[in-house]
């Protein structure tokens, strides 16, 4: 066994959350910094995570009529000054260039931030009549906001995303592809991912700049502190009056389009990480996982043929069941193998070895929970579809009693501040003023998550203020 093998300890999320996490990504060799302040190199393993998201997204996508381009990583600086309160949302992070072929450039080009404006330019070319409409289109590309205080995936200068982006006849119809598409981050990140996550409607403060309303689908994370998972926005006719975006209605009328846009990025796998991971690593939801089954071959060299054709076979029935399994006939001691897949986070692991074949057995073993089951060769795929399924339904459902003990409903003000210094979601009246929200943030650093879909009106007073509210919102420290 190499010396160095089991020196790369991960810290526990008791110790020290901040550190596990980084130990976490650097022990599943997800990503690392690179030489750019800021910025990462997604390795491998963490890239196979945004190649299964963009193939699971890009099918529910399509099935919807969205169609995929691609638009420049440059945008004229004058672009972005158009839409007075897109450019100043974005204006801390944008990156400028200036300078290029070897002169000063006549005008300034931004680094894409997000492509609101020069898609919406180009989309006042394309659109000439209400038969042009809906126009859906999805991007998958990469974005620069320079941030302050990078993390790995989390926050980073660089990072990956898609952004869709639609026009539409009516505000009714762009609202209901807005809210479309939500749904389908939702179903995304709980069905695929195993995160649970609350659907609902950023306030006035917390939308994204230039947008008639976001909504968003916010996540807990295992130190409490929220995450959002996606938003898609309605951004009303804002954008289509300032960049031209007309067509003529079915009356010969020229009328402004109504847009939408929507996007998820490569911060997801910081939520993967930081929703199932546990002290020996990441733990990968089945669905989500690029390799769901590693088998690991044991045995003496001599007997190494033998197990590696007999895990092959075992291997080949399995994907004929649509499995993505990986055989490990490594010449390594079964402890480096065992440990390594832990790291990774593949969610079943079959140990092989002579004494097995000759009983006709493989033993499967959980990542989730580590434990061990003797499975009869004849029934291999059968029950391993239906662990990987048991797996997949039981990290979700510990994910949401988690966030479910979690939430706490308050009423006054000393029991906000306690719930939230616990680090728990926090479910409490909000008067609507921007200046009560602005001061909880202050005394607390706690933010409106969301005022969540599912939330009845109720009569209650502002935990803050005491001035009168009609529905609980929720709020929480967030990353």
């Amino acid at each position: 066994m190499k010396k160095d093998f089991f020196e790369k300890k991960i810290i526990s999320r008791a110790e020290n959350y901040s550190e596990w996490y980084l130990d976490v990504i650097a022990a599943a060799d997800l990503a690392e910094n690179s030489p750019v302040r800021g910025c990462m190199v997604i390795k491998p393993n963490g890239y196979a995570l945004w190649e299964r998201t963009q193939e699971i997204l890009n099918k529910k996508f399509k099935e919807t009529g969205v169609e995929n381009a691609y638009f420049p990583i440059f945008i004229p600086e004058k672009f972005l000054k158009k839409e007075e309160s897109h450019v100043e949302g974005f204006s801390p992070q944008v990156a400028v260039v200036t300078y290029a072929g070897g002169k000063k450039l006549d005008e300034p080009l931004v680094v894409r931030p997000t492509s609101e404006t020069i898609i919406y330019d180009v989309f006042s070319k394309w659109i000439h009549s209400y038969r042009d409409l809906p126009l859906l289109i999805n991007q998958w590309a990469n974005v620069v906001r320079w941030e302050m205080r990078p993390r790995l995936f989390l926050r980073t200068v660089e990072f990956l995303w898609q952004e869709g982006h639609t026009v539409h006849e009516t505000e009714e119809l762009a609202d209901i592809r807005a809210r479309q598409m939500l749904d389908i981050y939702k179903d995304f990140a709980e069905n695929i991912m195993a995160i649970p996550v609350i659907q609902g409607v950023k306030s006035e403060s917390e939308k994204f700049a230039g947008a008639l309303r976001t909504y968003c689908v916010e996540a807990m994370m295992q130190d409490g502190k929220a995450l959002q998972f996606a938003t898609s926005h309605h951004l009303g006719q804002n954008f289509a009056k300032v960049f031209d975006v007309k067509f003529l209605d079915k009356n010969s009328t020229s009328q402004y389009g109504w847009q939408t846009s929507w996007g998820i990025s490569t911060r997801i796998i910081g939520g993967l990480i930081m929703t199932h991971g546990d002290d020996k690593g990441i733990v990968l939801p089945p669905r989500i996982a690029p390799i769901q089954i590693v088998i690991t071959t044991i045995g003496r060299p001599e007997e190494q043929e033998r197990v590696s054709k007999k895990a092959e076979e075992i291997a080949k029935m399995l994907r004929s069941g649509d499995v993505r399994v990986h055989v490990d006939a490594r010449d390594l001691r079964p402890g480096e193998k065992f440990y390594e897949w832990e790291k990774r986070g593949v969610p079943l692991r079959i140990e092989l070895g002579p004494k097995d074949i000759d009983n006709n057995v493989a033993i499967f073993v959980r990542r989730d929970n580590g434990t061990k089951e003797k499975i009869s060769f004849d029934s291999i795929l059968t029950s391993a579809v239906k662990l990987l399924e048991t797996i997949q339904s039981d990290l979700y459902n510990n994910a949401l009693k988690y966030r479910e003990e979690r939430t706490k409903k308050v009423d006054t003000w000393e029991d906000f501040v306690k719930e939230i210094n616990s680090g728990n979601f926090v479910l409490a009246h909000w008067s609507g003023d921007k200046e009560d929200e602005e001061k909880i943030k202050e005394e607390t650093g706690a933010t409106i998550r969301c005022i969540p879909f599912t939330e009845k009106e109720e009569d209650g007073k502002c935990v803050y203020s005491n001035k009168p509210s009609k529905k609980r919102v929720i709020f929480a420290l967030s990353y």
